[in-house]
């Protein structure tokens, strides 16, 4: 239902009914206004491509995250599971260093061998990023990398925090405590 009053009439009509309501009372419209009831169809079409937008760069931005959390959990089960082995095989490399102090005195083809295997082991060792500890007797402790055993009274005042003795080597795998060094400390 279109109206076929002319603009001129309306606008005499529309003089006449604002004369006719008390001055209280706004005017009501005579017809509501078409663009309030149907939103504009390009706007809805931009905000849903706004919102596809949003949606596309928050998914991908989660499997960004997700692509590079798998790859760090992944090298972390690598080298934990290395951790592992290392840690049981750290006791043979004490084993080695103890014959190797009473084979010091032997020159045979016995010894020889002997050192053979050890000078293998502790490449096999440097090749997996294992090193020892540098524990040197002036060296303050350092409870993030050793573990003191006991105390032991310092001769000289220099020496009260410092490591006096070691009795188990630490090492470190990838520059991280696998095993904590034993220590005595001067007090």
């Amino acid at each position: 239902m279109e109206n076929n009053i002319h603009p001129e009439s309306e606008l005499e009509n529309s003089t006449e009914t604002t004369a006719e309501v008390p001055p209280t009372q706004s005017p009501e419209p005579s017809q509501p206004e078409k663009t309030e009831d149907k939103p504009d169809p390009l706007k809805k079409l931009q905000d849903e491509l706004a919102e596809a937008k949003d949606k596309y760069i928050r998914l991908y931005a989660e499997f960004d995250n997700f692509r590079r959390r798998s790859a760090k959990e992944k090298l972390d089960m690598i080298q934990s599971a290395n951790e592992q082995l290392i840690k049981t095989l750290l006791p043979i490399t004490d084993d080695f260093e103890r014959a190797e102090k009473s084979f010091k005195d032997k020159n045979d083809k016995e010894s020889e061998g002997f050192f053979l295997i050890q000078n293998k082991f502790k490449k096999i060792l440097e090749q997996n990023n294992v090193k020892p500890m540098d524990l040197s007797k002036d060296i303050s402790f350092n409870p993030d990398l050793h573990e003191a055993i006991t105390q032991i009274p310092a001769p000289e005042e220099k020496l009260k925090g410092k490591i006096m003795d070691v009795v188990e080597k630490g090492y470190l795998l990838n520059d991280k405590v696998i095993r904590f060094a034993k220590v005595v400390v001067g007090s």
